[in-house]
């Protein structure tokens, strides 16, 4: 449940969704349970609208609908928990879980790798092994008759 002193869900140092941005949905949990299985709605949904949301910025905005176009229907993150079988701490894991994907997409791209070369002693000193491993296997053989 939100409380007074959360005022939102806390992203990263510079972004936090407000409560109002964020939505719930409740449902009966699958699998095996005790007397309150048939009347427990302890599944969770989190419902967020990351392409209207304003709490983020135009360029996190972008980042975060093109990283997560692939869990997103329509601009909307939905994030299920049902591994509890309380309600409230299917809440929290599902807001713990929302928290560590837009973070994870809020991340800047890393450096593009630069490429490098073998030094030309690198190179030598691979050449002269390679001709050391060779002389090696030269002396196992059978001498041959000429």
């Amino acid at each position: 449940m939100p409380s007074p002193h959360r005022p939102g869900l806390r992203v990263t140092a510079g972004v936090t969704i407000p409560e109002s941005e964020l939505s719930w949905r409740f449902s009966r949990s699958s699998g095996p349970g005790g007397q309150g299985v048939n009347t427990a709605d302890s599944r969770v949904e989190l419902v967020w609208d990351a392409a209207a949301s304003a709490a983020l910025s135009p360029v996190q905005r972008e980042r975060v609908l093109d990283r997560l176009s692939g869990r997103l229907v329509g601009g909307v993150l939905t994030i299920a928990a049902s591994e509890h079988r309380a309600q409230l701490r299917n809440r929290d894991a599902a807001r713990e879980r929302l928290a560590s994907v837009v973070a994870e997409a809020l991340r800047p791209p890393a450096p593009p790798r630069r490429p490098t070369k073998p030094s030309r002693g690198a190179k030598e000193r691979r050449l002269k092994e390679k001709q050391r491993r060779t002389d090696v296997k030269q002396l196992r053989r059978p001498p041959r008759d000429g």
